[in-house]
């Protein structure tokens, strides 16, 4: 009996060489198209970056037309000027800032002194590191009067480290004093009003304290 003609009568069995090759050859093949894609990527990559360098050096190049055209359109003795004001109201400004005025010192002094105390001699000193030594002598009405006075020295905050020495009772009751103190440098700065500094806005009557 003949065997139908598509069975094959013989064959041979492949061996697993054969099969390890065929795996190599699918991997390789997978690789390669896995390169070409990377390739591919970066060349599409370096085209952009290419085409982007042009567009800016393009717009580098109008920008910098634009800003020769602006520049020869400035007038120099302009901004000669411009330069010149800018000097002047930083010297001012430096000028206004090392500025002493004594108003306010005084000011206060006249708000918040009893009408009983007055001062012989007052002696203002400012050294480099801009800190206001107060040196003076004066006399009060009496003991009472003077601890006011040392009071609203103490509450503005202002006069500092206020010590009064030498105090001697005269024949009349009176009381001569020395005072030592620190102010505050914002008391003697110079300000666009005669006013008070708000510190004291709280701490002071308004009215003048007599004894």
């Amino acid at each position: 009996m003949a065997l139908p003609p598509t069975i094959p009568t013989s064959f041979i069995p492949q061996s697993a060489s054969a099969a390890a090759r065929r795996f190599r050859t699918d991997f390789v093949g997978a690789f390669g198209f896995f390169g070409y894609s990377v390739l591919g990527v970066i060349f599409a990559l370096a085209i952009g970056v290419f085409f982007y360098g042009r567009i800016l050096a393009a717009t580098q190049v109008s920008k910098d037309t634009e800003l020769a055209k602006a520049e020869a359109t400035i007038d120099s003795a302009t901004v000669l000027g411009f330069v010149r004001l800018r000097d002047r109201l930083n010297l001012s400004t430096t000028l206004l800032g090392n500025h002493v005025a004594f108003s306010g010192f005084f000011k206060l002094i006249e708000t918040i002194l009893p009408t009983t105390v007055r001062f012989t001699s007052l002696h203002l000193a400012v050294d480099d590191a801009k800190k206001v030594k107060l040196d003076g002598s004066g006399v009060a009405k009496s003991f009472n009067a003077l601890a006011v006075a040392s009071t609203e020295f103490a509450a503005g905050g202002l006069i500092k480290e206020a010590v009064f020495s030498n105090i001697v009772i005269n024949k009349d009751d009176s009381v001569s004093f020395a005072l030592s103190a620190m102010i505050d440098p914002n008391l003697i700065a110079f300000l666009p009003s005669s006013a008070i500094p708000s510190a004291f806005a709280t701490s002071t009557a308004s009215t003048t304290i007599s004894l």
